[in-house]
Formats: structure tokens, C-alpha cells, sequence
């Protein structure tokens, strides 16, 4: 990177309280979203994933989950209009989520069972808010941004404290339930232990990760440069840099699969980033 290392961490820190801000407040084929209307957009994307059921998009919003329809246009799944910030898919058309509802607070862990279209809280509604949410090893990994902490929970509703930092996004290593990562302002922080302690996070500062195979855990600076590490983070490599600039959210679905959304859209690459292809267009936004 050539910008110097103070001024990268000053940015990834402005880009963290950017997205923090927004706490104060498939295919279309065989998708259960409604219709979309032509006026239909979406924005403030906080997660993206695949429902390996029929490998259909959902878009995790500011005011709801999406997927694209038959003409590639945002259709709301079910009727939330809640802001759904951290989002992860754990399995056929099972999903994780946190954020805030309309009427305002936190919703703590909540879990969809049919891609969406309902939620169920599990635990910590009122008391928590997770920016990062991480499916791994039959646990949940979460950054409960309200208290500042790496939690973890295999049954959904009690908790596993770790350790206390500031964070902006989490991935786990697929190989090693133990092995977490942490985006940091200093850099990408990793822990041994299951996020109860982290070193101090080394250069380079990556805004947001995702860890789908063990030789491709990908990265993704505040500019919205790729890069892809092959050893776990020791070393990184620029990909490409993905278009739209600023990320909103990155998910590696598979070694070469990668969900990119910037701020002109939701991109998809099958072959490790080199190319995208735009799978939903995004309202143009100046920030959360």
C-alpha cells in the first residue's frame, strides 16, 4: 500500500464509526421476496450471503433483507423493514442476524429458518447489537459492538465472553475453530483462542474479512482493494480492486467465490476476484 501506515488507520478507524452510525437510528427465480417496484433501491448493505439451498443472493439493509427477482430487481424477503446490521448464513436456508428494529434498541441474536421470511430472537434482545456475524464449527461467532466484545455461542442463547476491542469485522479460520481474526485500525489482529485474547493487529488494515477455505482468506481495504491470503493472514496479495470503491460488505462463499458490495453495487467474481460481475445494483450513498 503506499499510503502511509497513520493515515491508513485513521481511515479504516472513519470508516468503522461510519458504519457504527447506523446503530443510532438468488437468483430471482423460485425467490420468496415480493415484487419489487421500478423505484425500488437498496442501500446501507451491512452483509451479504448464498442460501445453499437453491443459491439464491440475500442482501442484509438498512431497511430489510433482499434478493434480487427475475429481472434482477431488489424484492424485500418477508415484510421486516428492521435495520439488520451484522448477518451470516449458516446453512439451507438458515440464517443469523442482529441490528435494530423500526421501533428502535438492539435485537441481539435472532435466526431465520426459512431464507428471511421470519426471525425468532434467541437471546440478548435489548442488551446487544452484533456489527459482525460469523457461522464457523457449529458456533456462532459475533462482535457484540454495543459492549465491545468477541462473543460466542453454540446454542444461541448463552454466551461465551471474549476478549474486549475495537473492532470493525470478524472472520474465523474454516480449519480451526480456535483461530480468529479481527479488523482493527492498526491492522488485522488474530487470536489462538477463540477470540478470548488478541495480539495487536499488523499491517495491512483491512476494513472488512471473510474466510471460506483455508488457503483463501480474503480482505478488503477502505478503498476497496481484493487481496487474498493463502496462510492465514501472514501475507496478503493484491487481487484487484473491486468497482463502486468503499466496501459495505465482503462474504468469500467459496475459495473463488466471492460477494463484494461497494457503493454502486453487489458484485459477484467466480474466479478469486479477478473479474465481478454486478448482481444488484445500490443506491448511491454518502455514507450510513
Amino acid at each position: 500500500m503506499n499510503k502511509r501506515p497513520a493515515a491508513i488507520a485513521a481511515t479504516a478507524l472513519a470508516l468503522s464509526l461510519t458504519l457504527a452510525a447506523c446503530s443510532d437510528s438468488g437468483d430471482g427465480e423460485g425467490s420468496t421476496g415480493k415484487s419489487a417496484s421500478a423505484g425500488t433501491t437498496v442501500s446501507h448493505i451491512h452483509g451479504l450471503g448464498l442460501d445453499p439451498a437453491d443459491q439464491g443472493l440475500y442482501v442484509a439493509t438498512h431497511e430489510g433483507v433482499y434478493t434480487p427477482d427475475a429481472k434482477g430487481r431488489p424484492a424485500l424477503v418477508g415484510d421486516s423493514k428492521d435495520d439488520f446490521m451484522g448477518f451470516t448464513v449458516a446453512g439451507d436456508q438458515t440464517f443469523y442476524a442482529s441490528g435494530h428494529p423500526t421501533s428502535g434498541g438492539n435485537q441481539g441474536l435472532i435466526k431465520s429458518t426459512d431464507a428471511g421470511k421470519t426471525w425468532k430472537s434467541l437471546s440478548l434482545s435489548g442488551e446487544s447489537d452484533f456489527h459482525a456475524l460469523d457461522f464457523a464449527h457449529g458456533t456462532v461467532y459475533g462482535y457484540d459492538s454495543t459492549n465491545g466484545l468477541v462473543r460466542t455461542t453454540k446454542d444461541g442463547t448463552s454466551w461465551q465472553d471474549g476478549a474486549q476491542l475495537e473492532a470493525l469485522d470478524i472472520a474465523v479460520s474454516p480449519k480451526d475453530p480456535r483461530v480468529v481474526l479481527a479488523t482493527t485500525a492498526e491492522g488485522v489482529a488474530r487470536s489462538g483462542d477463540g477470540g478470548k485474547t488478541f495480539a495487536e493487529g499488523r499491517k495491512p488494515v483491512m476494513a472488512l474479512l471473510s474466510w471460506s477455505a483455508k488457503d483463501a482468506l480474503y480482505g478488503i481495504d477502505t478503498s476497496g482493494g481484493l487481496n487474498r491470503s493463502t496462510d492465514g493472514g501472514s501475507t496478503w496479495k493484491n487481487v484487484s480492486t473491486v468497482p463502486g470503491g468503499q466496501p459495505q460488505a465482503l462474504t468469500a462463499v467459496g475459495a473463488d467465490h466471492v460477494l463484494v458490495a461497494t457503493q454502486t453495487g453487489v458484485y459477484e467474481s467466480k474466479d478469486g476476484g479477478k473479474t465481478f460481475k454486478k448482481r444488484l445494483a445500490v443506491a448511491s450513498i454518502g455514507g450510513h
